[in-house]
């Protein structure tokens, strides 16, 4: 329990798994149910492990973090300006940007 008023999914021991981790990988999805956006300037719940993310892994894309939160990879079936209205904070878009297929 996280002592926060939301039902979130969560596995627990986020701690115990980043803190010997040589690289971590999130797959979540882009949204909330409502369609609110999950990628903000802040975090709004606990934190457990700082700066300890190297991917992100959403279904309209995958995201890094050189430099600041970058799109690497992008969804067939979604522009730039889509995952920008979905998303709730900045970020760049690498100049070598790849496509995503769907299956």
């Amino acid at each position: 329990k996280t002592g926060v008023d939301v039902s979130i999914l969560s596995f627990g021991g986020a701690m115990d798994l980043v803190a010997g981790s040589k690289r971590v990988v999130v797959t979540m999805t882009h949204c909330a149910k409502g369609g609110a956006p999950k990628l903000l300037e802040r975090c709004t719940l606990p934190l457990t492990g700082v700066g300890c993310v190297d991917m992100l892994i959403t279904d309209m894309g995958v995201f890094t973090f050189e430099g600041g939160l970058r799109l690497v990879e992008i969804a067939d079936d979604k522009t730039v300006e889509q995952v920008k209205a979905a998303t709730g904070c900045d970020f760049s878009v690498a100049e070598n940007l790849s496509r995503l297929p769907l299956g």
